[in-house]
């Protein structure tokens, strides 16, 4: 994986349409960095859909029918939903935010680029010192992403933590986010499926136990060069697989690019999850559901600006030997069929040097 920090100096002023040719669906143009946008770049006025995913689990036919075109509807408009009823305790998500805080801070930089990120299967997988989630831009954030096979999940007695785990005592903590979560795949795809007209039990065999990366991120407090520079602490992007979950963080941060060309802040409330189109998606759903760019940028309150800032969004991912089709039933598919493997890596490639693509 290749580093080139001359490019990473320009990011700040770059335009997403310096990278189109890594892209293998439509994207927007848009400042990757909120330091190049102007005055009026946003919309304090919008208000993303909050759905009630318990409606669709536990809801009657009509229910279940209305929560789909709710849940719909959100994401063709803007790529973001709110979900509430998901049946997740709040507690673990408030726990949650401490265990990532020890993963990162009490562990030395030495032991944790033991670690360092390389790419297994379409994904990479591992530890992301600070300035190297992306090419692009110097990101002011430390990351891991965990993959399934980092989780004793498949109960076949050949599980070693401390082959993924800087602390083997973490993986049982971080285990329980997977398994409260992941059994939510299923119900939103069947649900965003019916949505487009398309049989919701598509996708059921392979998100019964799905493929994922729970990236965990790390935001360390800024500086007060970095407030003065207004750096973004993660540069505008898009998701590359079928939809990530977000517990919503404790600290402002995230914005989105809705269809307006507005950037939104979004206000999630605790204990929810901030649901997002991801690039497998849109691919399959032929545009119909846009994978919509976000970024992570310096809180307005200077206090929070002080607080490190955690996140653990989780992605899900579809085996990188899957084939992504436009789907049965939507017509006039804008995109050829493509494997998984060269499709995603093709993309991230943009992030972490064009050697990355393979397939």
């Amino acid at each position: 994986m290749s580093h080139n920090t001359a490019d990473q100096s320009r990011g700040s002023l770059a335009s997403s349409s310096e990278f189109f040719r890594y892209d293998q669906v439509a994207k927007a143009d848009y400042h990757l960095a909120e330091a190049a946008d102007s005055d009026d770049a946003f919309d304090d006025d919008y208000r993303f859909e909050v759905c009630d995913l318990s409606q669709f689990t536990h809801g009657s036919e009509a229910e279940r029918a209305a929560f789909a075109d709710q849940l719909g509807t959100a994401m063709h408009e803007s790529g973001f939903a709110i979900l509430v009823g998901h049946g997740v305790d709040p507690a673990l998500f408030e726990q949650a935010e401490q265990w990532v805080t020890d993963l990162f801070t009490s562990a030395s930089l030495d032991a944790k680029l033991a670690f360092r990120a390389a790419r297994r299967g379409a994904v990479s997988e591992g530890y992301f010192p600070v300035h190297t989630t992306s090419d692009i831009h110097p990101d002011l954030v430390e990351g891991w992403v965990f993959g399934r096979v980092a989780y004793d999940i498949n109960n076949d007695g050949d599980f070693d933590a401390a082959a993924h785990w800087v602390d083997p005592s973490h993986e049982p903590l971080f285990r329980r986010l997977i398994e409260a979560q992941t059994p939510l795949f299923g119900p939103i795809m069947s649900a965003i499926l019916t949505y487009l007209g398309c049989d919701p039990d598509t996708f059921a065999d392979r998100l019964a136990t799905p493929e994922f990366g729970q990236r965990l991120n790390y935001y360390a407090p800024m500086s007060a060069d970095e407030l003065g520079r207004r750096a973004g602490r993660l540069l505008g992007h898009e998701d590359v697989d079928l939809f990530t979950l977000l517990p919503a963080p404790s600290v402002e941060g995230l914005q989105v690019l809705v269809r307006s060309g507005k950037w939104v802040r979004m206000n999630a409330p605790a204990g929810s999850i901030i649901l997002n189109t991801g690039d497998y998606l849109q691919r399959i759903s032929n545009d119909i559901l846009p994978s919509t760019t976000h970024r992570v940028s310096p809180p307005r309150d200077p206090d929070d600006a002080l607080r490190a800032r955690v996140s653990f969004p989780l992605a899900a991912y579809l085996p990188a030997d899957d084939m992504l089709e436009v789907l049965p039933g939507i017509a006039n598919p804008k995109y050829d069929p493509i494997k998984v493997l060269a499709f995603h890596t093709r993309t991230t490639a943009k992030f972490y040097g064009d050697d990355y693509a393979v397939g």
